[in-house]
């Protein structure tokens, strides 16, 4: 009886933890530096991964004043399994379970900015796309599996899995649209997601989102259309 009751209250606490909504509509914004202000979002599939796109759309100021992070996920594997982040001066690093390469972009204009990051371990072949215009494709880390039992973060970068952060990391902005699939989209459905199609992302959908908020982030509705 002891048993099924704290079982019975486990799950009640995580159910707790992580809100599950239609964000369809909105945004989270962090308004202010901070290393205790961050979003969690809980995966809806804990395969491994071979391949994946994500995409998002993030509203900040910061480009020409300092580096911040994008998208964090990180396993017990490697705390940068997955990272999108801004270099300030250089453009965007892509990481994939550790390894990095870089995207030179100048800067990041004063409007929302629509990013999408994919990669295949097949090929090693990583894709980003700018407001629905590729860069030039690179080659990272070929054969590697981004583990499970993901830590994914929001408004901070993770140096260590699901902590260590930098407030000089952290975003300062708005960020939503964030969804991820198991697989490489096509520069098709890349351009359809762009314009606003969800095609059922299957890892984080933002129409049906388990997250957790800390600190100063607040949900407000979208800048963008």
């Amino acid at each position: 009886m002891e048993k099924l009751l704290w079982c019975f209250l486990t799950m009640f606490s995580f159910s707790q933890a992580f809100g599950h909504e239609d964000m369809s509509t909105r945004a989270f914004v962090f308004p202010e530096e901070s290393y205790t202000s961050y979003v969690s979002l809980e995966a809806e599939s804990k395969e491994p991964l071979n391949a994946f796109t994500v995409c998002l759309r993030f509203y900040t100021a910061l480009s020409t004043v300092r580096s911040f992070s994008i998208f964090s996920y990180a396993t017990e594997k490697s705390y940068n399994d997955i990272l999108l982040f801004w270099t300030k001066d250089e453009g965007y690093n892509f990481a994939v379970g550790g390894p990095e390469v870089l995207f030179t972009v100048s800067e990041i204009p004063q409007a929302p900015t629509h990013i999408c990051a994919s990669w295949e371990s097949a090929t090693g072949i990583v894709e980003l796309w700018l407001d629905g215009k590729p860069r030039v494709r690179k080659s990272l880390n070929k054969g590697y599996t981004v583990w499970t039992n993901a830590s994914i973060i929001l408004g901070q970068e993770q140096d260590s899995y699901g902590g260590r952060f930098d407030a000089q990391q952290s975003l300062v902005g708005d960020i939503g649209d964030v969804n991820m699939w198991d697989f490489v989209l096509s520069p098709e459905q890349i351009n359809a997601v762009y314009v606003g199609g969800t095609l059922s992302p299957n890892v984080l959908n933002w129409r049906s989102l388990k997250y957790k908020a800390q600190g100063e982030v607040f949900i407000k509705p979208q800048l963008w259309s």
